[in-house]
């Protein structure tokens, strides 16, 4: 008997996913526990595996298709069992195809099949949507495509972007209409009638929203609207830190070749902070403040669609080789997109380091629900004053971005000293 293949709810925050890759086509046969898709959720990218056997009949879903939870992605069928085994659908949540961009929004689709009856029975206009994406069928108007001249290479024959693009017979765009144009923009979005844009160009790049950047993109306006920031910086010197750095270095190379970064001892302060400080180890929660028992340290690490957050959970019950260790796994992780939903829970404070890039200070935003997260800049060699001499210092600018409803100024202030304290004095990290 043939079984619908749904979306399933990877994490605890997904709605939606994208149907990144098949690994797997129509006809092809599976056994349980075999990888059939990589699927994009609002936190990371991950395999999806089959959880019966049986063979491929038939997939339901573009890549590049936003698909919500529930949805129907594949039909599995038992081996030898006809495509038309499959069974009917239920009400399948609708499926959004080629996804939204700043200038242009998909419209949502149901992926479902529809029986010979009801074929019959629909519109030439119904056909045609169930061959073709929105968006697909947006870019086919901008340049001025007929759609029925369009050959898909999507499931079914369906229509996508790409098919529209690679036409050879697309005529050029017309000229785009000049900033000032009072020309009304049919793409432009409708929510935001005070923000007049462009008509889309020939030259101009549309570039999808990943659900990744979608979340990143209701997080952080979540964050700037409902949290009341404020913002503190201190000056600190870097080379005690280097200089043991380097020793340490020098004698891990013997024993376990572990290399430690300055983001590892600059985590490992931070820690210590939230230890001496553990009112800014909290967060809001409506009527009441939640401080936290564990430390929990987002690691804030640069992939191709934007920003994850996995936690180093416990922290304070590690080592600083533990620390490393465990960051760097996690960095090389997230840039293959194999971490897990569960590594982005229960971090309660947030380090974002861009001293790597030549950032000298910056103010980072609060990660929600969490009350504060540190900003790490770069090491710079400038002159400074000691003891009324100007002399060479390495130096190093770090801020705090705190949510006023959790955390006070004076309490800010003396955490974030506590980290000056204790990069300043490495060796107390240590003991």
């Amino acid at each position: 008997m043939a079984i619908n293949i749904d979306m399933p709810k990877l994490s605890d925050t997904m709605t939606e996913g994208t149907l990144v890759k098949w690994l797997v086509n129509a006809g092809d046969e599976v056994e349980i526990g075999d990888v059939i898709a990589e699927v994009e959720t609002d936190k990371a990218t991950m395999e999806m595996e089959a959880f019966d056997e049986g063979t491929i009949l038939e997939l339901k879903v573009a890549e590049g298709d936003k698909v919500p939870i529930g949805a129907v992605l594949a039909i599995l069928g038992e081996d030898g069992e006809a495509d038309s085994a499959a069974p009917a659908p239920a009400q399948t949540p609708a499926v959004e195809s080629s996804p939204a961009s700043p200038v242009a929004e998909a419209t949502p689709q149901v992926a479902t099949e529809s029986s010979p009856a009801a074929t019959a029975a629909a519109s030439s206009s119904g056909q045609e949507r169930a061959r073709i994406s929105p968006y697909a069928r947006k870019l086919a108007s901008q340049k001025g495509l007929e759609v029925a001249q369009i050959s898909g290479s999507g499931p079914g024959g369906r229509i996508v972007a790409a098919d529209v693009e690679n036409s050879a017979s697309a005529p050029a765009q017309s000229a785009p209409a000049t900033p000032s144009s009072t020309v009304q923009n049919s793409a432009a979005p409708q929510s935001t009638p005070n923000a007049i844009l462009p008509v889309v160009g020939e030259e101009d790049t549309l570039l999808p929203l990943s659900s990744m950047r979608k979340i990143i993109a209701d997080r952080l306006l979540t964050s700037k609207v409902t949290i009341p920031h404020f913002y503190l910086h201190v000056e600190l010197d870097a080379a005690p830190l280097m200089s043991m750095r380097k020793q340490i270095n020098a004698q891990a190379e013997k024993t376990h070749g572990n290399k430690y970064t300055v983001n590892d001892f600059i985590v490992k302060a931070l820690i210590g902070a939230c230890q001496a400080v553990p009112e800014v180890n909290a967060s809001y929660n409506g009527d009441s403040i939640v401080q936290f028992a564990k430390i929990g340290v987002s690691v804030a690490i640069a992939v191709e669609d934007g920003l994850v957050t996995p936690v180093i959970k416990d922290a304070s019950s590690k080592s600083m080789l533990q620390i490393s260790k465990e960051i760097k796994d996690m960095a090389k992780r997230a840039r293959d997109k194999k971490l897990k939903p569960n590594e982005f829970d229960g971090g309660t404070i947030t380090i974002s380091n861009l001293g790597a890039w030549g950032i000298e200070s910056f103010d980072a935003i609060v990660n929600p629900p969490q009350a504060a997260i540190l900003s790490v800049g770069g090491c710079i060699e400038k002159p400074v004053v000691e003891n009324g001499q100007i002399v060479p210092g390495l130096r190093m600018n770090i801020g705090l971005s705190c949510d006023h409803r959790v955390v006070d100024g004076a309490v800010a202030a003396t955490f974030l000293n506590e980290v000056k304290k204790l990069i300043e004095n490495p060796a107390l990290m240590l003991v």
